[in-house]
């Protein structure tokens, strides 16, 4: 470095180096200019000046320098090793790969190019490169401890266990015999456990086990040790030791759900579908028995009975589960209890238990058979249970009356206001919900979770300017939108994404989707730094994990949300394009002179009150940004605050592909990405790929709805097209005429035939009698009026629900609003969706959709304050919007005033 330039240049060279490493850029800034005042060509010192500026945010600056100084020093490696430096900084990893190439052909041993060469390996997963790298840097440095990890590391991830083991041995054959000292114990165990943890991976287990056994004196984490030792026992089939071992286990912390799983099959007891037969269920009776008279003070030993348990045994099990938890007052019980309403016949146990309960509690203030008075709040919490108990079984009626009794009884406790809104919402009245959750965050101003409820609630009633001014109460002052999104709150970014999306405003929809798609982004990004900390401090077990995990991120829900929403926002601007200015023009000339003016003064007014939030904001964020010393840190401003650039695209369907080629590698089993695939692929007129969704869709569920709708609308696509003329359009048609015979949906049979054949099957279910309906008029549009009346005649039948205790309508609240839907567009049958709407009242009298004579609605209708549903249904603001004052308490609530449940 600097080697062409003078002692006195060269130590100033130095000196910028020093001064970028410790992070003082003005004085490495300094020293750079003094050199370039007399060698004003010279490259490295021109590119370490760049590489500065990056530092201090002038980017431009930076690369032009940076490319300068490479220009002037092509044959350097500093040169080419910055340019790598900066696209690093920029995330562009790939061309900052081919530099560090570059500057590794001009010095192939500079063991700080290959080490930054290597982590940019691992961070694009380029294992074969990775483990030459690696085996390079072992080779130029083999007294480095981390170079034989890192090693080892690499074959791993490039799915050599075998070789990575060789490489853990050959380290520790370079190991004094005294080895570990005290200082390094922890890391040289952690070493120990991932070569062992490898030897069970790669199908070495009785190897595995002596390792095991020979360096546990060297081994500083027992526990690990213990969990390690147990997983080979199991492996390897030596059930009775590692019963054992398992009881030793649950010793250390008997709350482990996966201890008693070990335990039970270790001793032939375990079923991974649930299902035991009844000489296992007296065993597991026998067994749990035992262990709770052991561990008393255990919750998990007296709830995992629970899942095996039938008829009178569980109801004995649950009651002594559920009584203490009652006295105690543990809200949380009914989440804890929820995933056995999925067991046939324990719904209706637990509700007719928890009945008698409250019955007993109301006649003698006490439980069944019990002579001690119980606590007053014991029926409170009973009667909290059996309202979510309604609740989850449909009953909204039964549910809100006993929520309600629990609030007369004790009106203090804020879990029944949070419950009671829960109801309200999958009652279908959004706005009620909201308002009661927002009653629920002022009895405690200081609870977050109650306050991220609240929002939400909001959210769904499409009360967006309200639920964003309630969550950032709970953010720094300052720039509170912004934090937001520094937080990387995504469940309230995708909840207001789909609000958005319901209200038509698709720009400020994408503008959250697709935050939350820079947020996985972000933590993409994140492991980079993780890459050498993991490998210097010998974590190695869980920096694994953390690559396979970040290797199957883009799969989670949230993302899995957010693409789908920005994917179907994409297809509905290419459907509905924007309008062009000239256009808005010509329908501006078009309306009579007392409409164009009230339509200024309209666009006037929103345009002041968006300047005037724009100020506010504005306002915030300066005062947010002055520290204590009085110096203002600027932050980056939104150019689109809004999302209008992101709707001014010329192809929608190029944009909605990227998202979908993500959900097609990652969520490949989930039925909506192939629901989407197939619709952006028919805009397209990738015909294949149509197809190729459509297969996938008839082999994830056949008799979904949906599958059935594009299948037959598929190949009614497909018999419309005209002859093919071209090479490849006869290539496309031999392929479909081909795959045609093997649905066998339309093995031999019209699309009609197909259509009736699937009603037939399905002609209980509302939406199967909707799809079929849609295709009918699709296919024969004359028979408009007979594909209506398959909809309208469609009965709510009864249905038996476990716990309900008694029957409920079969229809859902969701079904039937996307069924007045169908009605009022795709059948544009008007009259046909106002008699839906009208029945559908009397079944969901809650809701605001179907205006039930229950629902918040009706109560304002009555009072002339109703408004205008949005999309889902829920109540709108009024135009300017509920406010909240310096507590955060809601001011006005005109149109709920008047509620009464």
């Amino acid at each position: 470095m600097g080697a062409s330039l003078p002692p006195k240049e060269a130590n100033l060279f130095k000196l910028i180096v020093k001064s970028y490493e410790t992070k003082q850029y003005k004085k490495g800034l300094k020293a750079a200019d003094t050199i370039l005042k007399k060698f004003s060509d010279h490259g490295e010192t021109l590119a370490m000046k760049g590489l500065t500026l990056n530092c201090m945010d002038r980017k431009s600056e930076a690369y032009e320098l940076v490319r300068l100084g490479l220009k002037n020093d092509l044959k350097s490696h500093v040169c080419w090793h910055v340019y790598g430096l900066l696209y690093r900084s920029d995330r562009e990893y790939r061309e900052a790969i081919k530099c560090y190439r570059n500057a590794l052909r001009i010095d192939p041993d500079n063991i700080e190019i290959l080490r930054d060469l290597s982590l940019l390996q691992a961070q694009m997963r380029d294992l074969e490169g990775f483990v030459e790298t690696r085996q390079q840097l072992l080779t130029l440095k083999p007294n480095h401890r981390m170079n034989w990890i890192g090693f080892a590391v690499a074959h791993h991830l490039n799915s050599n266990g075998s070789k990575a083991v060789d490489i853990l041995e050959a380290y520790e054959g370079t190991l004094d015999d005294d080895y570990p000292p005290e200082n390094e114990r922890c890391e040289h165990g952690e070493m120990l456990l991932y070569k062992i943890s490898l030897l069970e991976e790669y199908g070495f287990p009785e190897r595995a086990l002596e390792e095991l056994h020979k360096e546990e004196s060297k081994m500083v984490d027992k526990l690990a040790y213990k969990e390690q030792e147990v997983s080979i026992l199991l492996k390897l089939g030596r059930f009775e030791e590692g019963e054992r071992l398992f009881r030793v286990l649950l010793t250390m912390n008997p709350d482990n759900y996966r201890y008693y799983e070990g335990l039970q099959r270790c001793l032939g007891l375990y079923s991974e579908n649930g299902l035991y037969t009844a000489d296992e269920i007296d065993r597991l009776e026998t067994l749990y028995r035992a262990l709770a008279q052991q561990y008393n003070r255990s919750s998990a030993v007296k709830r995992i009975p629970l899942d095996f348990l039938r008829d009178d045994k569980f109801r004995e099990a649950a009651e002594n589960y559920i009584r203490p938890l009652l006295t105690k007052g543990v809200p949380s019980l009914f989440s804890d209890l929820h995933p056995l309403y999925d067991h046939p016949g324990k719904a209706d146990i637990l509700g007719e238990l928890v009945l008698k309960l409250e019955q007993s509690l109301k006649s003698t203030g006490g439980y069944p058979g019990s002579v001690e008075k119980e606590p007053p709040s014991t029926l409170m919490w009973t009667l909290f249970y059996l309202a979510q108990h309604y609740d989850r079984c449909g009953k909204y009626d039964i549910a809100l009356t006993k929520i309600d009794e629990a609030i007369e009884h004790t009106p203090t406790v804020i879990d029944l206001y949070s419950v009671k809104s829960r109801i309200l919402k999958h009652a279908g009245d959004l706005a009620a919900a909201a308002a009661l959750a927002d009653e629920a965050r002022c009895m405690d101003l200081a609870d977050r979770y109650v306050n991220s409820e609240c929002v939400k609630r909001m959210l769904q009633a499409d009360q967006v300017t309200l639920a964003e001014k309630t969550a950032v109460l709970f953010t720094k002052d300052g720039d509170q939108h912004n934090n937001l999104y520094d937080m990387q709150c995504m469940w309230y970014e995708l909840a207001s994404g789909e609000s958005y999306f319901r209200q038509g405003e698709l720009g400020r929809a994408l503008k959250k989707f697709l935050a939350v798609e820079k947020h996985y982004a972000d933590i993409t990004e994140d492991q980079f730094d993780f890459h050498s900390y993991c490998l210097r401090k010998m974590t190695l077990r869980t920096y694994v994990e953390m690559l396979k995990f970040q290797d199957r991120l883009h799969s989670h829900a949230y993302f899995r949300k957010a693409a789908c929403g920005a994917i179907r926002c994409y297809l509905k601007l290419y459907d509905s394009p924007l309008k062009s200015a000239s256009e808005e023009d010509d329908e501006m000339s078009k309306l009579p002179p007392s409409q164009k003016k009230k339509l200024k003064q309209k666009l006037r007014k929103a345009e002041a009150r968006a300047k005037k939030e724009a100020d506010v904001k504005n306002e915030e964020s300066n005062a947010a940004n002055v520290t204590k010393s009085g110096k203002r840190h600027v932050k980056p401003v939104d150019p689109d605050p809004h999302g209008e650039k992101l709707i001014q695209i010329e192809d929608p369907l190029a944009e909605a592909s990227k998202y979908l080629k993500l959900l097609l590698k990652h969520s490949s089993d989930c039925l909506e990405t192939h629901l989407l695939s197939f619709e952006v692929n028919m805009r397209k007129q990738k015909i294949l790929l149509a197809l190729q969704a459509i297969k996938y869709l008839m082999r994830l569920d056949a008799d979904d709805p949906k599958s059935h709708l594009c299948l037959i609308k598929f190949f009614h696509k497909i018999d419309s097209l005209t002859t093919p003329v071209t090479d490849t359009e006869k290539l496309i048609w031999g392929v479909l005429e081909a795959e045609r015979p093997t649905f066998s949906q339309l093995h031999g049979k019209s699309l009609i035939d197909a259509n009736n054949t699937f009603f037939e099957k399905h002609r209980e279910s509302l939406m199967h009698r909707a799809a079929v309906a849609e295709l009918l008029y699709v296919l024969e549009p004359n028979k408009k009026a007979e594909a209506v009346k398959l909809i309208l005649d469609s009965a709510n039948d009864l249905v038996s629900i476990d716990g309900a205790q008694g029957n409920v309508s079969s229809w859902k609240l969701n079904d039937c609003i996307t069924v007045h839907k169908l009605l009022g567009t795709t059948l544009a049958d008007r009259d046909a969706a106002s008699r839906w709407k009208v029945r559908c009242a009397e079944y969901f009298s809650y809701s605001i959709y179907f205006g039930g004579i229950r629902s918040s609605a009706a109560t304002s209708s009555a009072n002339n304050q109703i408004q205008k549903s949005a999309a889902n249904g829920a109540a709108g603001l009024n135009a300017d919007g509920d406010a909240l004052s310096s507590n955060g308490r809601l001011e006005k609530l005109n149109t709920l005033k008047d509620l009464r449940i």
